[in-house]
């Protein structure tokens, strides 16, 4: 006979309760620590004690072993008999190195500076509807998006899309990668750096994030090859120009009734044989899916940026976009990190 499953109490449900707010706490405490520079600092100077880490940033002493003592307690650091403390492993990589794929110091602040101000609105807007857009958030919002999917575009840069067929050798052989919906560029910036002949063209309708893009661009020193456009796709790139079009968690921030002609003429900016890949999340198709660990994070996202106006495809939807844009063949389905899908079509 099967084990009975563990009965549910009140206090079960009060202890998940609790926990849920101490991950409230926790994502204050990080985001704490990377505005006051606690993780730059334990990450250039290991075995630290608070007085020096506090004197190192000039800050407040107590204060400072206060946010040691309760990292250390939620593992995020680590310390010896002595008091003196160490970034836990990998947490260097995490949440003090903003150039590295795992970096995620911009995803937790998406969620204090942005999630925290829109989950006030929502009392209102859940009794009108309002809609408080993607576009028009300004620079530090676009910058704040981009470095939350910042491993994201260094992940489909360097591994997901050459790993498509014929996709290694058209990069390396000058082909045409279109990226819609840009953001700020950082994708096209890795693409440049990890294939020198490659053409990389970002479109995008946001001037905030636009504005950010080029001065990235300049920065990199790839003004002279990446093409950054401001506009609707189908009237700013040519049909049959592109090797390859990418869209990283892109299609689930575009209006559902519009979907199909921004699908459609993406498709049509590919020679034949080019790949359309798409990187994005999946909402569950069933009350029963909402319960798999696959579904926890387009369920989060999904309620995150419900007031942005965003809608989160199903799979049964984003196989029908496909499919009405000509993809007759294969449609490559793949899950990677937290809950992000992988589509790739072939023309």
């Amino acid at each position: 006979m099967p084990d009975s499953p563990t009965p549910i109490s009140a206090d079960s449900q009060v202890a998940r309760i609790f926990e849920w707010r101490r991950g409230f706490n926790t994502i204050h405490l990080i985001d704490l620590g990377l505005k006051s520079g606690l993780f730059r600092a334990l990450a250039e100077s290991p075995d630290s004690t608070a007085e020096a880490v506090a004197e190192k940033l000039s800050l407040h002493p107590p204060y400072v072993k206060t946010w040691l003592w309760t990292a250390h307690g939620l593992a995020l650091v680590d310390a010896d008999d002595a008091g003196r403390f160490r970034l836990a492993p990998c947490m260097d990589q995490i949440l003090a190195s903003p150039t590295h794929p795992r970096y995620l110091g911009g995803y937790v602040q998406l969620g204090t500076e942005v999630a925290a101000d829109d989950f006030e609105r929502c009392v209102e807007a859940f009794r009108t509807g309002e809609v408080s857009p993607f576009q028009g958030r300004g620079d530090r919002f676009a910058r704040l998006i981009a470095e939350s999917t910042w491993g994201l575009q260094i992940a489909t840069a360097k591994k997901i899309l050459p790993s498509l067929p014929g996709m290694q050798a058209a990069l390396e052989g000058g082909g045409s990668v279109l990226e819609v919906g840009c953001g700020t560029a950082n994708f096209l910036v890795q693409i440049a750096k990890a294939f020198p002949n490659a053409r990389p063209l970002g479109v995008d309708i946001d001037p905030d994030s636009l504005a950010v893009a080029r001065g990235r661009v300049a920065e990199a020193g790839f003004a002279d090859r990446i093409r950054l456009i401001a506009g609707n796709l189908s009237d700013v790139v040519p049909a049959g120009s592109v090797d390859a079009v990418v869209m990283i968690e892109v299609l689930h921030e575009i209006t559902p009734a519009i979907r199909p002609l921004v699908v459609n003429a993406a498709a049509a900016t590919l020679k034949p044989g080019g790949w359309l890949l798409i990187v994005d999340e999946t909402y569950p198709s069933t009350l029963a899916q909402t319960r798999e660990p696959e579904f926890r994070f387009p369920l989060q996202t999904g309620i995150e940026e419900l007031t942005w106006g965003n809608v989160i495809p199903d799979r049964a939807e984003q196989e029908s976009l496909l499919r009405g844009a000509g993809f007759t063949g294969e449609i490559q389905r793949s899950l990677i990190g937290e809950g992000f899908t992988v589509l790739a079509a072939q023309r």
